[in-house]
């Protein structure tokens, strides 16, 4: 089967997921001219969905905010930067450790080596995985990387299992994909086995729309798609927000 064929599958099964919870997806645009990058949050509280992603004027940073203000309850967990940059690489995640890699890295630590300071989020009896990406201008040490933090059958007992997916080539109209939890669930199961490969279209326009249309309708919060120049690494950044 071709990667095409293996990417179209798993977006079909993508479409009929009622609760993939949050996604990153990773890749190049057909063309091969652009890294591409992900994002999404669901949710299934009133806390969770009372969330939209805004550009954050000062930072030049998207962030997570509020909808409405009355409504948030508890902002640990929610209310972060799932996306920032420096010279040369694109970072993406599920929560504040998009400030740790970024700090990391400007201390002169490794991807990895600055998750290693941190572990699933503590919001039993879940344990929710922290998912992170980062994508580099240069394929060295990889195109992009992909890493999830995650604990054994939704318990601490056996610590946290930290797993990086490295991909020294970025293959045209291809990304990889991966996510907090396999479907719904109570508790709800987190993701399995290695990131998949899903489709990328041809446009930052049409990406946005085939993923938004993807997501279950009830569930669906926010995503995120950031189209990047692989020769100028400057990146375009579209918003898609069920609320507003």
């Amino acid at each position: 089967m071709s990667y095409a064929s293996v990417a179209k599958n798993n977006f079909a099964n993508l479409s009929i997921n009622p609760y993939p919870g949050r996604g990153i997806v990773l890749g190049t645009s057909p063309c091969g001219g652009y890294f591409v990058q992900v994002y999404w949050i669901m949710g299934r509280s009133e806390n969770s969905r009372n969330r939209v992603f805004v550009m954050d004027g000062d930072t030049g940073f998207m962030r997570t905010q509020a909808f409405d203000e009355t409504k948030l309850t508890d902002p640990s967990l929610i209310i972060y930067y799932p996306a920032r940059h420096l010279e040369g690489m694109h970072i993406i995640t599920n929560g504040d450790q998009t400030d740790t890699i970024f700090d990391g890295i400007k201390a002169g630590k490794t991807f990895e080596g600055s998750l290693d300071s941190r572990q699933y989020e503590p919001d039993g009896p879940n344990f929710t995985p922290r998912i992170s990406g980062i994508t580099f201008q240069k394929a060295a040490p990889a195109a992009y990387k992909l890493s999830i933090l995650k604990s054994a059958t939704n318990s601490e007992e056996a610590g946290c299992m930290r797993f990086t997916y490295s991909y020294d080539k970025a293959l045209p109209g291809l990304g990889h994909f991966i996510s907090t939890y396999a479907t719904d669930g109570k508790p709800i199961p987190s993701f399995q086995g290695e990131p998949l490969m899903l489709p990328i279209p041809n446009t930052a326009e049409e990406t946005l729309t085939m993923y938004w249309h993807a997501l279950n309708a009830d569930n669906r919060v926010s995503l995120m798609v950031k189209w990047i120049d692989r020769k100028t690494f400057n990146a375009e950044t579209l918003i898609q927000n069920k609320l507003g």
